[in-house]
């Protein structure tokens, strides 16, 4: 693939490298570090002019750093004449502050759009936003991937039996009559509240038949696991068998993992979107590689090529 460079920010260079790989290209080559006063510093160490590039960042705590590296990184080609700059964000930052709910806050969701194309991005690439509305601020092109496509074929190769897909909320149920329809199976719904700018869901009742059934719960993001761990809870109380659940992006902060490893949740299958660190690695989670799905588009981007089929499935 001529004329094509990608790029990894400081945390990013494991996913790129397997970006790389399926590309058959190498990893570009930046240097990027701290001066003692904490200011980063970027150089690209290859000539970027004219060329069609890719800058791939994770969201590997602390995401604000994250964010000015990105930035900067964005900066520096724009300075180097690259031709077209594309951000590749396997999660956006900020996803969850979409909407202005409550006096006073901020959309930082939209303050995250305004500054990637301030500082000179031509298209963004990300994958399973938190609310797709997400999408729609963007002046630039902007492309949407699903990890839905990963999910479902790793449990239809489990071959699974007495399948009921379960929505943890209102807002997750499409979502859920999605899989369903796929998997052919029954969805069920439980109600949840959640308390202001808590963290901490809580689960009630439960719409639907789950006795006696495996239950599958899907979700873009598992963050404090609470919403996920109530739900299979109260599944295992209301007499499912084996409760497995999946998400697009592995946050798990704060106690998750702890959480996790107590639940009566069997397995947990997550993508790489972001990087799993050494002390999040527990046998309960399973991670998928998400990165040739990325790949794929960034072929086709730069070749010009449809991205419709790397969406939403609709079946």
């Amino acid at each position: 693939m001529k004329e094509i460079k990608v790029f990894a920010c400081n945390t990013a260079e494991e996913f790129t490298k397997e970006v790389c790989d399926c590309l058959k290209i190498e990893i570009g080559k930046v240097e990027s570090y701290k001066f003692k006063n904490d200011n980063n510093f970027v150089q690209y160490t290859e000539s970027v002019r004219d060329k069609d590039i890719y800058i791939i960042q994770t969201t590997l705590p602390p995401v604000n750093e994250r964010i000015m590296e990105l930035l900067i990184m964005i900066d520096a080609a724009k300075r180097a004449a690259a031709g077209r700059i594309n951000v590749v964000l396997p999660y956006y930052m900020y996803s969850r502050s979409d909407k202005k709910d409550q006096p006073r806050v901020p959309v930082t969701a939209k303050l995250i759009q305004q500054l990637l194309e301030a500082a000179g991005a031509d298209r963004v690439i990300t994958c399973d936003l938190h609310n797709a509305a997400i999408q729609a601020y963007f002046n630039i092109p902007c492309d949407r991937l699903t990890g839905s496509h990963l999910l479902r074929k790793y449990f239809e190769d489990k071959h699974i039996k007495d399948i009921v897909v379960v929505a943890t909320d209102a807002g997750s149920s499409k979502k859920a009559y999605k899989y369903s329809t796929f998997f052919k199976c029954p969805m069920a719904l439980i109600d949840k509240r959640r308390e202001g700018n808590k963290d901490k869901a809580i689960a009630g009742s439960i719409i639907g038949d789950v006795k006696g059934k495996n239950a599958l719960i899907f979700d873009d993001e598992v963050s404090t696991a609470g919403t996920m761990i109530e739900a299979a809870n109260i599944l295992k109380t209301e007499g499912a068998k084996e409760i497995y659940a999946g998400c697009t992006h592995a946050v798990l902060c704060g106690e998750a993992i702890e959480k996790i490893e107590n639940s009566p949740i069997k397995e947990l299958v997550v993508t790489n979107t972001i990087p799993l660190t050494p002390e999040k690695q527990i046998e309960k989670i399973k991670v998928l590689s998400i990165a040739p799905l990325f790949a794929e588009a960034i072929r086709r981007v730069h070749e010009g090529e449809a991205l419709g089929d790397l969406f939403e499935y609709e079946r």
